[in-house]
């Protein structure tokens, strides 16, 4: 029978180095995912968007920086700064004293410059987690739209991390349906369709 002390040694082993790819398994991910569709007949690789919630609106954030599989995306209540969250966030468990590079490089508010694709953000005014500030936040992927990116930036009020509201839950649906059908459904041809922006 194993001893507390050596099972509680290789749990923490566990996952200790997992976000060292993690911007190369994400990419690898989402290709796979968009082969497979066009693949199936689903779409075609002109068509795609993607989007997501709070880890979501991270990986959202990172697939636009690091990828052009995408045609447009959406991201709410995400955390585009690891830097904030400095004690280890998700599977991470180095602090950002430990693996500052990898902190940066997960961290889509440092590639900003890099997405081309339009992404629309969406945050609730009350979600002041210290690692979802909305103003902080904001900042983060707006200096996308200081790189020529597409951007659209709502905040909701009175909602925190995540949505309640009845009305602001019909605000985001028809948030999304409007930045898709008009980025991604009704898109012209896109030239580029690999994973390197």
């Amino acid at each position: 029978m194993r001893s507390s002390t050596t099972r509680r040694c290789r749990l923490s082993d566990r996952g200790e180095t997992a976000n060292d790819t993690y911007v190369e398994q994400l990419i690898a991910s989402a290709q796979a995912a968009v082969d497979k569709v066009v693949e199936m007949g689903v779409t075609d690789r002109d068509h795609i968007g993607v989007g997501g919630h709070s880890y979501g609106g991270f990986m959202t954030a990172n697939l636009l920086a690091h990828s052009r599989l995408f045609r447009a995306g959406f991201a709410e209540s995400g955390a585009y700064n690891r830097s904030l969250t400095p004690w280890g966030f998700q599977a991470e468990r180095r602090s950002f004293w430990e693996a500052p590079e990898i902190y940066t490089k997960m961290s889509p508010f440092w590639y900003a410059d890099k997405i081309k694709d339009p992404i629309l953000l969406m945050h609730g005014e009350s979600g002041r987690q210290h690692r979802h500030v909305p103003d902080s936040v904001g900042a983060a992927l707006r200096g996308a739209q200081g790189h020529g990116a597409t951007v659209r930036y709502v905040t909701l009020p009175n909602e925190a991390h995540g949505y309640a509201g009845r009305e602001t839950l019909l605000h985001v649906l028809a948030e999304r349906l409007n930045w898709f059908d008009k980025y991604v459904k009704n898109a012209p041809a896109k030239t580029t369709t690999t994973a390197q922006p």
